[in-house]
């Protein structure tokens, strides 16, 4: 390990001198400045620690303290002076001093605080670089996808992530992404820094999502052993994410309301009300338009979060993306499964382009690790994808007693939604919830160039 390199800053030859044999003789690596000037550009080189003396014969030592931690906000300075004052204290701390000692200097008080002073900053630099990997896998790089669809939700993402914007809403189908959205723009704004805490509304029952989200006081039900704050209070700084928000009753709905409004909340059993800096990302795969008309989400918080909605788009409208989500997939399961596998064939790739999926992104890529699991070959192949007839959705047809003909279905399908449009391709894609290119492909794959007579012509 490198040893920690500090700069000693004085006029006083003898000082530094002395300095610098205690300090060497402690394992440290030591650099000598005799003024202002020599000491910024010493500090430019590198250091883990800076002792400044407070009088030197060209520049101030306050405003040399003050020009070091502007160019190195993560080097600590230790201030050392023959005029010691209460004033000079405050004022040194208010600069950013780390710590202030006096001359004469007590070389044993002085080496405690250099050793406190480098755990500081190797405590710092520690958690730097776990927040840095904790972050990486939450850069806009893990969204996926080019197609324009997508370009313009990133685009608007990287915009929202840096705005001081408090609430964000993510809608979407289930599967699209939008616990990954959620992070992404916690990690790219400057938040990141602070702490993402998420919650599934539909995973709790109303008493206890209230206290995990707001906490309790000691006594306010009958498991308050002691008080213990909510995510709210936990993220203060930082993102709280909201999964399946139309799935909070309207109780709950009204004090989420109140917070987002006020920024103040209550504990469950407390008095007094509390404020926190937050930002509340919220998602649904719900309309919740419907869910207002209806009677289960409050109009006033439909609103509140409608501000500034994302709306994330199902895979099967995001044209070009299947096959770059395939291929992502397919590199990322064959590292973490060690096999062989470094890509699709181009009858692969059709297949998942001409699939519905109804299960978005989540669907594919689970799809993607079965096959690359179970792979003999170094390509995945059409069969490494029984999509059967996916196109349907599970709960809508009956398989009937005798079996059915899935290629038969599917075709049988396709021709009823081209006739009902009168060879609209565009409007049966619609009909068979399918973008353009994967009912082009059903069509050719059936030969069906044309729409065939409905029955009885």
């Amino acid at each position: 390990m490198p040893r920690s390199r500090i700069l000693v800053v004085d006029d006083e030859k003898l000082i530094r001198w002395t300095l610098r044999e205690r300090l060497e003789e402690s394992g440290y690596a030591v650099v000598e400045a005799e003024n202002g000037a020599e000491a910024l550009l010493l500090a430019d080189e590198g250091a883990d620690l800076v002792l400044l003396d407070v009088k030197l014969p060209d520049l101030d030592g306050l405003d040399v303290l003050r020009r070091i931690r502007e160019r190195h906000p993560d080097t600590l300075v230790i201030l050392i002076t023959a005029l010691a004052t209460v004033e000079n204290a405050v004022e040194a701390m208010k600069r950013g001093a780390w710590h202030y000692l006096n001359k004469p200097i007590d070389l044993d008080e002085l080496l405690h605080y250099v050793e406190k002073a480098l755990e500081t900053t190797r405590l710092r630099r520690e958690v730097k670089s776990l927040k840095a990997k904790e972050s990486a896998p939450f850069s806009f790089d893990r969204i996926i996808g080019e197609s324009p669809a997508m370009r313009a939700v990133k685009d608007l993402l990287r915009k929202l992530a840096v705005s001081p914007a408090s609430t964000i809403l993510l809608t979407g189908e289930s599967g699209t992404g939008k616990d990954l959205a959620a992070k992404v723009i916690h990690y790219e704004s400057s938040r990141a820094d602070g702490v993402f805490q998420n919650i599934t509304c539909s995973a709790l029952p109303e008493t206890l999502l209230e206290s995990e989200l707001f906490g309790h006081e000691r006594g306010a039900f009958t498991d308050a052993k002691q008080q213990k704050p909510g995510l709210l209070e936990q993220a203060d700084g930082g993102t709280v994410f909201l999964d399946e928000i139309a799935e909070m009753t309207p109780a709950l709905q009204a004090k989420l309301l109140r917070f987002l409004e006020e920024k103040t909340f209550r504990r469950v059993g407390g008095t007094v009300d509390l404020r926190v800096d937050v930002r509340v990302v919220a998602a649904t795969n719900r309309n919740l338009e419907e869910s207002v008309r209806s009677g289960r989400f409050r109009e006033d918080l439909y609103y509140r979060l409608q501000v500034l909605p994302v709306a994330l788009p199902p895979l099967r409208e995001r044209t070009g993306d299947v096959a770059v989500l395939a291929s992502h997939f397919v590199a990322q399961f064959a590292r973490e499964f060690k096999k062989g596998v470094w890509g699709l064939t181009p009858e692969a790739i059709r297949r998942l382009e001409a699939y519905g999926w109804p299960g978005n992104v989540r669907e594919l890529k689970n799809a993607v690790e079965r096959a690359v699991l179970l792979a003999e070959e170094e390509r995945l192949v059409p069969g490494d994808f029984p999509l059967g007839g996916a196109v349907l959705a599970a709960d809508a047809f009956r398989l009937p007693p005798g079996g059915v003909d899935l290629e038969e279905l599917e075709r049988d399908l396709l021709v009823q939604a081209l006739q009902r449009t009168g060879g609209n391709q565009t409007q049966a894609a619609r009909l068979l919830h399918l973008n353009r290119d994967q009912i082009r492909y059903r069509i050719e794959k059936f030969g069906l160039e044309k729409p065939e007579p409905a029955a009885g012509r």
